[in-house]
């Protein structure tokens, strides 16, 4: 009961007490203020969130979601539904990309009902308890109450039956090839299924294992819309039907497991939840993300702060998902969704680099450098399986975004903690170098246009779609390299070629606008040229939106543009800017992303989008931080909420709710392969990280209200810091932040350049 009571708190708090302002002191359990719900009140049309309710451990093999849509809609569970059609394993990182390896699991009584429409039940949120740990809903239409509790690469459920001699739960093991079988005398199913969406090799398999504790009466499988009684069926859509008599309250437990590997591994795989039955594995979940959580405990915040820090929190420490498994050896192996060979080492997969090298690997650098030290040897196996580092995948290589984005990935990693770890570093440079400077045998892996960047600066217009948004991120990947060649005491020559490659960026900035703007070959800019004109040489965005992705020079961008006070000019101008949007040739109309801009009233700050979510850090770079408090601080405080609709876009894979956190501590990884954090303002009145190495961070802002956004002066170690970033090397060491707070800005603090962030003009 304390969970419920706790988690219907958060949300009667935001809608009774927001508003006053209140303080409360930090929960001793963070997970208990976390809601998996956040975010999924979306749908194609418009995205709060595109979330699903991830039942999971931290990075877990496999997730679990109850399914409201039917399979393959990538919307699998909508807040706005009312009908539940089963439990889904799912692996889907988002509604974009889709799932894969997906089966559910659905109990039934009456009448035999085994397909998705006629098996699904009304529920109410009323009935339905959500944890990351744990998760109940009551199935009105079957007078069931459905469980479940997850480790990494298993799960237990349990179901409670009313009486009857027709209670049921139906395997569905989804289309596109599949297999069932069912073994009475283990009280056991096995069964395979392929679905996916792309990214796998021809013998991707995910099987799976679920053992009952209750004898079965009935045993059926079916073969599409046709039940029969044999226990074994192989199909494109096979499923199984396993069927007792119940007494009322009776509850029956299922364990469950999957393996990309074999039936046998899936058998290991099960050993996970060891000697535990529910209820202790439920414990065991919820000590895990206590753990986890606890690392940064938060204080004096109103309950939606409090609600919205952990749930961000939580979606932060999802993804990249865990695609290794241990042998009977217990080692370390995967299958490979490059290759389908079971290979030795780690692998992680589910998330698109675009979206993340800006904030949540940042994170996982400052808070879980050994785990991105596995990361690492992922990527470096994804090399080696394939011939390329992925961009996005999904498990595999997926053909979708722009830039080469693997090279901050991998460059951070090293620069921030890899010195002292032992991966095969050169291995990775290599592939960086290969990525760099060929084209991949997908437009979304290597470099499209890579030719015509190496030789003009600039990647044309007239010759690919995205040009320039493929510019601009392909100058910052440049800079990583360049950084990491340094790093590695690579060749001189080496080091000066991918420096002078990160100024590309200027290749495109049109003093007409003030603006980037893309170029034909020819060396002319494109014309017609509207800044406002989303996809024309842009991705999921327009000119207003990309001109500020220069992560690594800041200072260049400042002096092309003609100095700070026209520099800050530009940046007021986003946000004084209507919110509107001119569409493209290219994309066909309205996207969701264009309608989340528009409605959200912030002129063209599209926060829904990654592109510019680190511009409001860049008044740091130009004089004037007040400006960059002020708008933090708006921006947490309209566009993230503890509620289903929480969200102002796609969440994507951990990088809006890593934007959430990091800015909740007063700083952000505005250019992630450099030492730096830029400072924005904290968000509560004490935050206490507790690293890796065993150092503790301590931010106290004692004076933190909704009115004291403002930074009135900062201490570092007890001595006054007048700097506009913090050094992740000296954090790294524990550090103690003192902010005062202020309900007016300090426009005399952080005016002077040697105040300012990194930029590379300044070297």
């Amino acid at each position: 009961m304390k969970n419920k009571y706790t988690f219907a708190l958060v949300f009667f708090a935001f809608v009774s007490v927001k508003a006053q302002n209140a303080k409360i002191i930090m929960p001793q359990q963070p997970v208990d203020w976390v809601s998996p719900l956040v975010g999924t009140d979306s749908d194609y049309g418009i995205s709060n969130g595109n979330t699903y309710p991830a039942i999971a451990m931290p990075w877990g093999m496999n997730f679990w979601t109850p399914q409201t849509a039917n399979m393959g809609d990538g919307w699998a569970y909508t807040y706005k539904s009312s009908r539940i059609k089963g439990f889904k394993q799912t692996h889907q990182p988002s509604p974009w990309m889709n799932d894969y390896g997906q089966f559910s699991i659905m109990p039934v009584t009456g009448e035999l009902k085994f397909k998705e429409e006629d098996r699904q039940s009304w529920f109410s949120h009323k009935a339905e308890t959500v944890t990351p740990y744990y998760y109940s809903v009551y199935l009105a239409d079957h007078n069931v109450t459905t469980e479940i509790t997850p480790t990494e690469r298993a799960a237990r459920f349990r179901f409670t039956f009313p009486e009857t001699d027709k209670a049921y739960v139906v395997i569905d093991a989804f289309d596109k090839g599949s297999y069932v079988k069912i073994i009475p005398a283990e009280r056991k199913i096995i069964g395979y299924t392929t679905k996916n969406s792309g990214g796998v090799p021809e013998n991707f398999k995910n099987y799976f294992v679920i053992i009952f504790d209750k004898d079965f009466e009935v045993n059926s499988t079916f073969n599409g819309a046709i039940l029969g009684n044999a226990l074994e069926m192989k199909a494109d859509h096979a499923g199984a039907v396993i069927g007792f008599k119940t007494k009322t309250g009776e509850k029956v437990n299922a364990q469950v497991a999957s393996s990309f590997i074999s039936y046998d591994q899936a058998e290991l795989n099960l050993k996970e939840i060891g000697n535990s039955n529910f209820d202790q594995l439920k414990e065991k979940g919820k000590a895990v993300w206590n753990k986890e959580l606890s690392r940064i405990k938060v204080d004096g915040g109103t309950p939606d702060q409090i609600g919205t820090f952990y749930s961000c929190l939580y979606r932060s420490l999802l993804f990249p998902r865990k695609f290794y498994e241990y042998d009977q050896n217990k080692k370390v192996v995967h299958y490979s969704p490059y290759n389908g060979k079971v290979l030795p080492g780690y692998m992680f997969v589910d998330t698109g680099f675009w979206d993340t090298f800006r904030a949540l690997y940042p994170f996982l650098n400052l808070m879980y450098p050994e785990l991105n030290t596995q990361m690492q040897e992922g990527l470096s196996n994804a090399f080696n399986e394939s011939g390329w580092l992925p961009e996005w995948s999904s498990p595999g290589l997926r053909d979708i975004m722009v830039g080469n984005n693997s090279a901050s990935i991998v460059s951070e990693a090293y620069l921030k903690s890899g010195k002292v770890k032992n991966y095969d570093i050169e291995n990775l440079y290599k592939a960086l170098l290969h990525g760099a400077n060929n084209a991949g045998p997908l437009r979304a892996v290597g470099r499209a246009g890579v030719d015509s960047y190496n030789a003009l600066g600039y990647v044309p217009h007239d010759e690919i779609q995205e040009s320039a948004a493929r510019t601009l991120e392909y100058a910052y990947d440049d800079f990583a390299i360049y950084q990491l060649a340094k790093a590695l005491n690579k060749p001189q020559s080496e080091i000066d070629l991918y420096k002078k490659r990160s100024l590309n960026y200027k290749n495109l900035f049109d003093p007409k606008y003030n603006l980037m703007h893309p170029k034909n070959k020819d060396g002319k800019f494109m014309e017609p040229f509207d800044p406002f004109q989303w996809f024309n040489g842009f991705t999921e965005g327009n000119s207003w939106h990309y001109s500020w992705s220069v992560f690594h020079d800041v200072q260049g961008l400042v002096d092309l543009m003609g100095g700070k006070q026209i520099f800050v000019s530009q940046l007021d101008k986003v946000f004084s800017s209507p919110p509107v949007f001119a569409t493209g040739k290219f994309n066909g109309g309205v996207i969701h992303e264009m309608r989340e801009m528009q409605i959200a009233n912030m002129g063209q700050y599209a926060h829904g989008n990654q592109p510019i979510q680190h511009m409001i850090y860049l008044y740091n770079y130009a004089g004037e931080p007040w400006k960059a408090q002020y708008w933090v601080r708006e921006t947490m405080n309209r566009m993230y909420h503890a509620t289903p609709d929480g969200y102002c876009g796609d969440e994507d894979n951990g990088q809006t709710s890593a934007w959430y956190v990091f800015s909740s501590l007063g700083f952000y990884p505005v250019t992630p392969a450099s030492d730096q954090y830029v400072v924005g303002a904290p968000l509560f009145k004490k935050v206490t990280i507790q690293l890796e190495n065993g150092k503790t961070i301590t931010i106290n802002a004692a004076s933190n209200n909704n009115e004291n956004r403002y930074i009135k002066g900062v201490k570092l170690n007890g001595k006054v810091y007048s700097k506009n970033w913090l050094s992740h090397s000296e954090l790294m060491k524990g550090a103690t932040l003192d902010f005062d707070m202020s309900e007016t800005p300090n426009t005399k603090r952080g005016i002077n350049k040697e105040d300012f962030p990194y930029s590379l003009s300044n070297e």
